[in-house]
């Protein structure tokens, strides 16, 4: 896989520290490459193999036909039950219950593998951990640090979204708190990352929307968060390019392969973002929407993200307007204060075009929810201190309300 070429436009902003890029052990990209699983990890997987998928696997699945390789090639293949979107706490315990029992009966684990969104490959991450060290799902949700690495894991996206495939982030949500957690560690990356566009081409319309936009939020975010450094200015305006290029043709023809690739590649990109910088607003406001009202992950982004932009935008008219550049905004001509608000329009636009919903009152959200939202928003310290503008509480309440 060829890496990204920076824009002239950008501009590479100097951290405070050194950048550091952590990245998965090796990424295959490319139409077909799941079919070369059982090769790519000969001699690493050679007993059983844990398989996690967001979906079940029947006849008809194009994970069939590799499962029946991997046991043609004498591994013992468990796969649990399909993970569920948003996964609980209890949903993680439960599915280590049923790989521990699995282990017992058919022989050690020694691989983990999770092909699926977002959801699946997180469960998978952290499966990988709870079954090599010695620390519970408790724990870590609690703040204990991740103690090592896991069981060799491979990661195999089937939307182009989330970016988990490429981040050391685990996220679950915790009912008894209605909020989403995030575990993060380098020691959660993946060893392998499988990109494989033919996967993604019967995404629904509407879910490649919601994800895409959720790729684009973390490449925007990462670019302009307060950890923004060299490695996360490349990958992320060139992630930023890839979507901008390709989401309105893979929502409007599921089968344009090339369109699929560039938003499977931008999706990865904006998890290296997340790995070397860090999201900001939008994903803290959008965690109390997930844990309070099972909004899904990628369409509470993509309704907050326009607005959030238009708060974030103040102080940062350079950056936005290299963005709204990379993103294929018409601004020639325009100064980064025309070109700023270009680009916060275009993503309303975005919005418009790609059929997403844009208030959270049809989600059943009403006024009396935003203190409620608002305290579970404020809570999240470890995103809101990246973001590049102070946000006060009142800020807060006057984002949710701005969407309501």
């Amino acid at each position: 896989m060829t890496s990204p070429s920076l824009p002239a436009c950008a501009s590479s902003s100097v951290a405070a520290a050194p950048a550091v890029l952590h990245q998965a052990g090796r990424v295959v990209a490319g139409a077909g490459c799941l079919q070369r699983l059982p090769e790519l990890i000969a001699g690493r997987v050679s007993r059983h193999l844990l398989l996690l998928t967001g979906r079940v696997v029947d006849a008809a699945s194009p994970v069939a036909p590799v499962i029946a390789a991997l046991r043609a090639a004498g591994l013992r293949v468990t796969v649990l039950d399909p993970v569920s979107p948003e996964p609980l706490e209890g949903d993680v315990d439960a599915l280590l219950a049923a790989a521990q029992a699995a282990a017992e009966s058919a022989g050690p684990i020694d691989g983990v593998v999770g092909i699926g969104g977002g959801s699946a490959i997180d469960v998978a991450k952290v499966i990988a951990v709870l079954l090599a060290q010695p620390v519970t799902l408790r724990a870590l949700l609690s703040g204990t640090p991740v103690p090592g690495r896991g069981l060799p894991t491979v990661m195999v996206p089937t939307t182009a979204g989330t970016g988990a495939e490429a981040t050391p982030n685990s996220i679950i949500l915790v009912p008894q708190d209605a909020l989403k957690i995030g575990i993060v560690s380098p020691h959660l990356l993946p060893d392998l990352v499988l990109l494989d566009p033919e996967l993604t081409v019967t995404l629904p319309p509407a879910v490649t929307a919601h994800t895409g936009i959720d790729a684009l939020c973390h490449a925007i975010e990462c670019y302009t968060s307060r950890k923004a450094n060299l490695f996360s200015d490349l990958y992320g305006l060139e992630a930023i390019r890839l979507i901008g290029r390709s989401i309105r043709r893979a929502f409007a023809d599921g089968a344009d392969l090339a369109a699929r690739q560039d938003m499977l590649l931008g999706s990865y990109y904006g998890g290296v973002c997340i790995a070397t910088s860090s999201t900001t607003a939008v994903h803290a406001l959008a965690y109390p929407l997930g844990g309070r009202y099972r909004v899904p992950h990628g369409l509470s982004n993509a309704m907050l993200l326009p607005t959030v932009m238009a708060f974030n935008r103040v102080g940062s008219q350079a950056r936005f307007a290299a963005m709204a550049r990379a993103l294929g905004v018409a601004v020639d001509g325009l100064d980064d204060e025309a070109a700023s608000l270009a680009f916060v329009e275009a993503l309303r636009q975005l919005n418009a075009d790609l059929g997403i919903a844009t208030r959270l009152g049809d989600l059943g959200v009403t006024e009396a929810d935003l203190d409620a939202l608002v305290e579970g928003a404020a809570r999240v310290t470890r995103l809101l201190d990246n973001n590049p503008r102070p946000m006060a509480r009142a800020d807060l309440r006057a984002l949710y309300a701005a969407v309501l």
